[in-house]
């Protein structure tokens, strides 16, 4: 069960997006709902004579203001007359961004919920890629040009016998447990134990209940990540859950692989843990 969700609000966007998932979970799972928001604190700005710009200072902050008192208003509002427990937690830092400034409040939560820009949208969005790494706690990422679902009939586990991939696998009993069909995908199986840990794993979450099948697939000189998305959509699948950055341990390596170009494609749940 999930008690504690946090969701992450940074946009407008994000209060409809997210909150058309985290409030019927958070119903489902009498859980304790958190908004997280951030704005950035003013940098110093300078006039041409070399002094300090006040009034520039001072709008910046009043903007800042405004923006995190509408954000907040439209999070309380969506939840008033639910009987949702909820409550609003807004930062300042110089990043202005909610992920970072809210990470305590992540790493104390069963789910994190965000979402991220789609490629034709401009604007602050979510940093989803340093919350997964630095949160330490499952993050649902939902989808920019899909259905905005809360329950999950068929889910796909993207398996590569992973740490990362059997903490995501069990991170998501809840989703699993409630779900029609989870299939558990292995991509270019190199050697046996790969389908071994498969089937080990199937019998793990059937022993939680769940209704489990294998399925084995060969890229054919395509990306893992392309490989996964097509049997996304050959499949129908509702919710991909998989590990995050389990293939390099350089932090500036990690965002061009195939963690990022899954959350890159959009049209899917995706549910990540690291």
């Amino acid at each position: 069960m999930f008690k504690t969700i946090v969701a992450v609000v940074q946009t407008d966007k994000d209060i409809q997006r997210v909150l058309d998932v985290a409030l019927p979970l958070a119903e489902d799972h009498e859980a304790h709902l958190i908004g997280v928001h951030a704005e950035a604190l003013p940098v110093p700005y300078a006039s041409a004579g070399g002094f300090p710009d006040t009034e520039m200072i001072e709008v910046n902050v009043r903007i800042a203001a405004e923006r995190a008192a509408h954000i907040k208003a439209a999070f309380l509002a969506r939840l008033e007359g639910t009987g949702i427990a909820h409550e609003f937690r807004s930062f300042e830092s110089f990043a202005g961004e909610s992920t970072l400034s809210g990470v305590d409040s992540a790493r104390c939560a069963d789910l994190v919920i965000a979402a991220r820009n789609g490629p034709d949208e401009d604007g602050f969005q979510a940093d989803v890629d340093s919350l997964i790494y630095e949160a330490g706690r499952p993050v649902l990422v939902v989808p920019h040009s899909g259905p905005l679902l809360a329950s999950y009939a068929r889910v796909l586990i993207a398996w590569n016998n992973s740490k990362e991939a059997a903490r995501a696998a069990f991170d998501a009993l809840p989703f699993i447990r409630e779900a029609r069909e989870t299939r558990i995908l292995v991509v270019d199986p190199v050697e046996e134990s790969s389908t071994l840990s498969a089937s080990q794993l199937a019998a793990a979450l059937e022993r939680h209940g769940a209704t489990v099948t294998i399925a084995t697939r060969t890229s054919g000189g395509r990306h893992v990540d392309e490989a996964i998305r097509h049997h996304i959509a050959e499949s129908g699948t509702d919710l991909l859950v998989m590990g995050a950055y389990s293939h390099s341990w350089l932090r500036e390596l990690l965002f061009g692989g195939v963690t990022r170009n899954v959350l890159q494609s959009g049209e899917t749940a995706v549910f990540l843990s690291r």
